[in-house]
């Protein structure tokens, strides 16, 4: 296999030039402290590295301006504290009233996920523009005294305004690394942020400049690369195209808006590659790889840093003194305001989400806290400026740096949000010229892995037929922070004016004279000359994104046979892979004629078509750009997977992608025997902060109405489900029956599964149970293999027992599910009963019932003593 490294413009070595350059020289910087930000270094330092590691000291392009500074002093002159702490609480915006907002003195707000104005999905952009204009006249308020600083609202448009309805949406980081275009980068973010601007926004959570260690993280995708040199070189064209250039007239206009780097520091670099973990390595491999990023966002002037929910060294990041303030803002020289993420305060040992004097001792400047009692964080922050717990001058730095990012901002300039250049304008969101560039995204991020034969480009005169569940599913090409928070619950049309995948190519081949056809199973009546199949993952946003190995749907062959199912007819077969991280697809490779990476390619699925077939005159139209930045692996276990790693043997090494003057020579034949994963063996996971491959959650009311949770909340006739937060964001599910009937929650798949080496292996379903109102009628745990087929346990007593006590640990031996179709009277025997699994947990009720669960799975060996009892 050939190591196709990128040489465009030299780009990579180039790159590498520079970073080491860079790097080499940290050790000589001397520290850029300032007299508002501690010089000394703390316990935590003492203990942060075994050597002193010296950080580089950045030249912002944003300079401190003496005129500004003057204004910030007048201005804090004559600030109550109250007006101060204000400024450090972050409530939702589901959480706050303009009453609020003037009450609190609230500085800023955030919309997550999936949060709109007046919590609908369809809100229009006038929707968003009065709901800005009402809490920054909230703000501005200066009755009673108030001196009415303007608010900011901050919103995660990661990959384009993902929140808002008829938004161009590109490729996810993953998608843009392969570009290896920084100048289109720039142009990404001079977009979103054009898009965002239209709403009456101030700020975007973006970019996040991790480097992903290990592709098991569930934001792979949202990193550029494995890398630094890649995230290095994009993350400052990343923060110029939102911000402006700094230090121009164009640094921060009515068209550019705040960026954020985010999440400081080390947040791809977690074990295993667990979202919210342990970051690895010692504090050189911190700065080295993990820092990369940083420095070019803060040479461009990036005004905030988002702090991350991991830890380092024992130390979570939200209370980590010496990264936030010794190294960022001290020896790095970071002058704008450090926010945090999502309640990551409450992470820290000691702390909760409404009390952590901590995170502001150590650094944070901004408590983000989306809980509905946000007031009570208000109020200990106020009690305990009074006390001394948090020194005056650390709340005055925080005030300070928070004035100086709304300054630069020219929020107090500006007037209302609809008084602005972009707001409100219909025709700049999804504008023609910004998916011109979402669609040049696409074109140049394509990582092409085979194609046998010369089979791309594909003539456009030809009977095409376009498979797969993927074809004609832009929210699946999407992926998630699309509409809605992990990119679930949405249609096609939800996307106005964006392009499928299929609708892209549908109109190349048409108009050449070919025919297109669309058949997700892939059935035809007369036989195609071509079949384009579209797969890959479902979205996923953070933490329900993580997975324990690189295998695609393990569990679930249904694309690869109907890979199988076209080639054995004689068919050539494309495959247009869709995926937020590289995965082990050596069957799916194997099964096809070529296969083409197109990562999450965002709302113009035209931009593929483009790539894979010829021009009217038979030329290539555009050539296979993209260039991995991210290694694919060789087997399932490969994790994590690095350029430089010792004893790297990736399947498609970084930097490897064909162009179609490249003479493919993969071949059929690659090893498709998988390596025995413990996880797989010993452990089946179900449901682990959202539904695991193949498992979907569904309730079914009382009328038969069966409704698959494809959002937050969903109803049926006589029960609701919703995601709730456990111990992480949404990471639980609470289940309310009504009491009017029949009603089921459960587990399910369409696809049998064969549980009979569970049963064989003294196995149990495992689950956790909080029960805060018990059931009023008799209750079952199900354990279900079709519609007249399912195995029941009287749950109730358990149910009632667990009732107030907080969360518990169940554990059922599957052995103590009788095993035959009791309730329909429909014998069989255990071995075909576990043999046509379809509902591993289920709970069925027809009175009242209020309970919440988490982390389902099925057990090897936990049968074993009394859970083996069936008591």
């Amino acid at each position: 296999m050939k190591n196709k490294m990128l040489h465009r413009f030299l780009f990579a070595g180039a790159i590498s030039a520079v970073l080491l350059g860079f790097l080499s020289g940290c050790d000589n910087n001397t520290n850029n402290t300032t007299n508002e930000t501690p010089s000394a270094s703390s316990a935590t330092a003492a203990s942060a590295a075994s050597e002193k590691v010296e950080w580089p000291a950045i030249t912002s392009a944003v300079k401190k301006d003496p005129a500004l500074e003057k204004k910030i002093d007048e201005l804090m002159a004559r600030m109550t504290l109250e007006e101060k702490i204000g400024q450090l609480v972050q409530p939702e915006i589901k959480q706050v009233t303009p009453e609020d907002i003037k009450k609190y003195h609230v500085g800023s707000v955030l919309n997550g996920g999936g949060t709109t104005p007046g919590n609908n999905k369809y809100a229009k952009l006038d929707d968003w523009v009065a709901l800005a204009d009402s809490l920054y006249h909230a703000s501005v308020d200066k009755n009673d005294g108030r001196v009415g600083i303007p608010i900011m609202w901050g919103t995660d448009a990661v990959h384009g305004l993902g929140n808002v309805i008829g938004a161009t949406l590109f490729p996810h980081n993953i998608g843009l690394g392969a570009t290896h275009n920084p100048e289109l980068i720039k142009q990404v973010g001079e977009v979103t942020a054009r898009e965002i601007a239209a709403t009456g926004l101030d700020w975007n959570f973006s970019p996040t400049v991790a480097v992903a260690r290990d592709d098991r993280w569930g934001r792979a995708y949202e990193a550029y690369s494995e890398d630094p040199e890649i995230v290095r070189a994009y993350a400052g064209e990343m923060v110029e195209g939102l911000q402006g250039i700094g230090g121009s007239d164009e640094f921060l206009t009515e068209r550019h808006v705040i960026a954020t780097a985010k999440h400081f520091i080390g947040d791809g670099g977690t074990l295993n590659g667990v979202d919210r973990g342990a970051t690895q390595g010692d504090e050189k491999h911190l700065r080295d790889i993990h820092g990369a990023g940083y420095f070019s966002a803060l040479e461009a002037g990036v005004q905030v840093v988002m702090a991350s929910f991991t830890s380092w060294q024992d130390t979570r990041m939200h209370g980590h003194k010496y990264l936030l303030t010794d190294v960022l803002k001290g020896q790095m020289g970071f002058d704008g305001l450090v926010v945090g993420d999502w309640s990551g305060h409450g992470f820290i040992p000691g702390c909760t989400a409404l009390n952590c004097p901590e995170s502001i001792n150590a650094g944070l400047d901004i408590y983000m806290v989306p809980e509905p009692e946000w007031k009570e964080l208000y109020n200990n922050l106020l009690e305990q400026a009074k006390t001394g717990v948090i020194p005056m001058a650390r709340v005055d730095d925080a005030v300070r740096r928070i004035l100086r990012v709304k300054m630069r901002a020219g929020l107090f300039d500006r007037g209302a949000p609809s008084t602005r250049e972009l707001a409100g304008k219909e025709n700049v969101l999804g504008a023609p010229e910004h998916r011109a560039v979402a669609r040049q995204a696409v074109r140049e991020s394509l990582v092409m892995l085979k194609n046998k034969n010369g089979l791309l480009p594909l003539a456009r005169k030809q009977k095409v037929l376009v498979a797969g569940d993927g074809a004609d599913n832009i929210g699946k090409q999407a992926g998630g922070w699309s509409i809605s928070w992990q990119g679930t619950g949405n249609v096609n049309s939800d996307f106005p004016g964006a392009t499928s995948i299929f609708a892209g190519i549908s109109e190349v081949v048409t108009s050449a004279g070919g025919t297109a056809s669309l058949s997700v199973d892939g059935s035809f009546g007369e036989k195609p000359d071509v079949a384009i199949v579209v797969f890959g993952e479902d979205p996923y946003a953070e933490m329900q994104g993580d997975v324990g190995n690189l295998a695609y749907k393990p569990r679930d062959a249904s694309d690869l046979e109907l890979l199988k199912k076209l080639r054995s007819q004689g068919i050539p077969v494309v495959s247009l892979f869709i995926s937020g991280r590289p995965l082990w697809v050596n069957k799916e490779l194997n099964a096809s004629d070529a296969f083409v990476a197109i990562w999450q390619p965002g709302t113009e699925g035209a931009g593929i078509a483009d790539v894979i077939f010829k021009n009217a005159a038979g030329d290539i139209n555009h050539d296979m750009k993209g260039r991995l930045t991210f290694s694919w692996p060789k087997r399932p276990d490969q994790g994590p997977l690095n350029r430089g790693d010792e004893n790297y043997d990736p399947l498609f090494p970084y930097g490897f992608g064909l162009s179609y003057a490249d003479k493919d020579t993969l071949g059929d034949n690659l090893p498709e025997e998988g390596v025995q994963l413990a996880e797989a063996l010993d452990v089946l996971e179900i449901f682990n902060r959202r539904p695991l491959d193949p498992w979907s959650l569904e309730i079914i009311g009382n009328q038969n109405d069966r409704i698959t949770m494809t959002s937050n909340t969903i109803k049926a006739s006589s029960l609701m489900i919703e995601a709730v937060d456990r111990n992480e964001q949404q990471d639980a599910r609470r289940v309310v029956w009504n009491g009017s009937g029949s009603g089921q929650v459960a587990l399910s798949t369409e696809n049998r599964q064969d549980f009979i080496n569970y049963l064989k292996s003294n196995s149990a379903l495992v689950f956790d149970i909080k029960v805060d109102a018990a059931p009023t009628d008799v209750t079952y745990l199900r354990l279900g293999c079709g519609s007249y087929c399912a195995s029941d346990i009287d749950f109730t007593a358990r149910l009632k027992a667990f009732e107030g006590e907080g969360w518990q640990t169940v554990t059922v031996g599957l052995a103590c599910f009788p095993q035959s179709g009791a309730n329909f009277g429909v014998a069989q025997p255990p071995s075909e009963f576990f043999t046509q699994v379809l509902q591993p947990f289920s709970l069925v009720t027809s009175g009242s019932l209020d309970i919440t669960f988490a982390n389902i799975r099925v057990v090897k060996g936990a049968a074993e003593g009394e859970a083996g009892k069936c008591n």
